[in-house]
């Protein structure tokens, strides 16, 4: 019966090391998913307000993705204790992709979805639906983690420079910024989704530094 237990702990202790990479695979293959699905498939006062509150609610998303890459791994003792479970999984809601991004200087090429979720950002980039749309006049915000693996998700967007290329594609048109600005602002700076009613901007945001982020990394872009 030892042996029995100890053969199940050290079973659990190596699924418990493993499953940071299972949950990566798995992220990725949606991210996957949803370039597949791609491949075959007026901005008011009130609209500012909520793309604002979107803006400001993306500190909860970050420190979220960063608390959950830093909680710290269960012994196998821990691990095997049970725990309740839902009787009814809740089902699953379909990702659609409405455009895709492309940065060649950081070999980048991503999904973009409508709504900053911490769903939708696990394995995309998320339009803040509130901000302008793609290649109209005004600022368009695109969000996306700034995970540790290297090249995951926006993980080199520190790499971007003033004059690189950012290429946003939807099913209709296709559009190229270049971008004129890169900062770092403070996580209440909303100042970044400014706009004026000539320029077609693109504003890429995500968390600095990498590790315990306290700021926002802001790639500036227009065409």
């Amino acid at each position: 019966m030892k042996r029995i237990l100890s053969y199940a702990l050290v079973i659990v202790g190596i699924l418990i090391l493993l499953y940071p990479k299972a949950n990566e695979w798995y992220e990725n293959r949606q991210q996957d998913k949803l370039m597949a699905t791609w491949d075959e498939a007026s901005f008011d006062v009130s609209a500012e307000q909520q793309a604002q509150q979107q803006y400001e609610q993306l500190t909860d998303l970050f420190n979220e993705q960063s608390a959950a890459t830093e909680t710290p791994i269960q012994s196998p003792t821990e691990a095997a204790t049970p725990e309740a479970t839902p009787t009814e999984a809740p089902k699953a809601q379909k990702i659609a992709p409405i455009a895709t991004i492309k940065i060649d200087k950081i070999k980048l090429k991503l999904p973009v979805v409508e709504g900053a979720t911490q769903k939708n950002m696990k394995s995309a980039t998320a339009h803040l639906k509130e901000t302008t749309a793609i290649g109209k006049v005004g600022n368009t915000a695109i969000a996306g983690h700034r995970m540790r693996s290297k090249g995951r998700l926006f993980n080199r967007l520190g790499e971007v420079e003033v004059g690189d290329k950012i290429v946003v594609d939807t099913k209709d048109e296709s559009f190229t910024y270049t971008v004129y600005k890169v900062s770092i602002v403070d996580p209440t700076d909303v100042s970044v989704l400014n706009y004026n009613n000539k320029d077609k901007l693109l504003t890429l945001i995500t968390c600095d530094p990498i590790v315990n982020p306290t700021h926002r990394l802001i790639i500036h872009a227009k065409i």
